[in-house]
């Protein structure tokens, strides 16, 4: 909404007490998404999460930009029959369900593997690569998942690739990759949505850790710096401002 009205944010914080209150009372008081221990992160290493910001603002950037290309691509689409476009969608996810049924879905099997860095870097790049173009042309296309559990995935794996590096880069520095992973989210988030405080909370809630809080901050920081440095629009203000176009479009204007 960018902007504060105490109304709203009351109604918000009750709703969300609420919301919580239940869903433990029926799931339990554990967190989403289950991490090791992780340790406070040294002054030496500090640095490197800014990088990491700042790679994840580039990234959400490049995102923002995959994701309005394919809404674009699917409205041209749109001149085809329903039954179509249906049957493409359905043929498309069908097929890569049918080989790689670890990769299909709302993410967050894969975000809890890669939280506790039990997949090979070379899958875990692999399936950011592929997670990349099909949360895009997913939600182009229209299909339920929305863009949260999407951009907590991407950020998780981004996160974790770098810290595999920056460990080999810098092996006196006792690095672990899964603190990159869990920041690589709120950072990811950050920077397509850009609401830091929102990613800040959510990741720290979501996985009931508060060691990587200090470079958490650094990076979305950067994640949110990049993007608006690049005159790059936050992903719902670019999709408000499509729907609007349509609209116009759809009235004649």
């Amino acid at each position: 909404m960018q902007r504060f009205e105490r109304r709203i944010a009351v109604a918000a914080l009750a709703a969300s007490a609420t919301a919580i209150t239940v869903a433990r009372l029926l799931l339990g008081d554990a967190p989403d998404f289950q991490v090791g221990t992780l340790s406070y992160a040294s002054a030496a290493s500090v640095p490197l999460f800014f990088v990491l910001g700042a790679i994840a603002g580039l990234l959400a950037v490049a995102y923002n930009h995959t994701l309005l290309g394919a809404i674009a691509a699917g409205d041209r689409l749109r001149q085809l029959p329903v039954e179509l476009r249906a049957g493409l969608i359905g043929a498309s996810v069908g097929t890569l369900a049918w080989f790689a049924p670890e990769l299909v879905g709302g993410g967050d099997p894969i975000t809890q593997r890669t939280l506790i860095g039990q997949e090979s870097l070379a899958i875990v790049a692999l399936a950011f690569l592929i997670r990349f173009a099909l949360g895009a042309v997913s939600y182009a296309a229209g299909t339920p998942g929305g863009l949260f559990a999407p951009l907590l995935v991407l950020g998780a794996q981004g996160g974790l690739l770098f810290g595999a590096g920056c460990r080999f880069a810098f092996p006196g520095l006792a690095i672990q990759p899964e603190a990159f992973a869990l920041v690589g989210m709120a950072a990811f988030f950050t920077g397509v949505v850009r609401a830091p405080v929102t990613g800040i909370i959510l990741v720290t809630e979501m996985t009931a850790n508060v060691t990587t809080l200090l470079p958490m901050l650094g990076a979305c920081f950067m994640a949110m710096l990049v993007p608006m440095l690049l005159r790059n629009a936050p992903i719902y203000d670019a999709l408000r401002e499509h729907t609007l176009r349509l609209e116009r479009r759809v009235r004649g204007e």
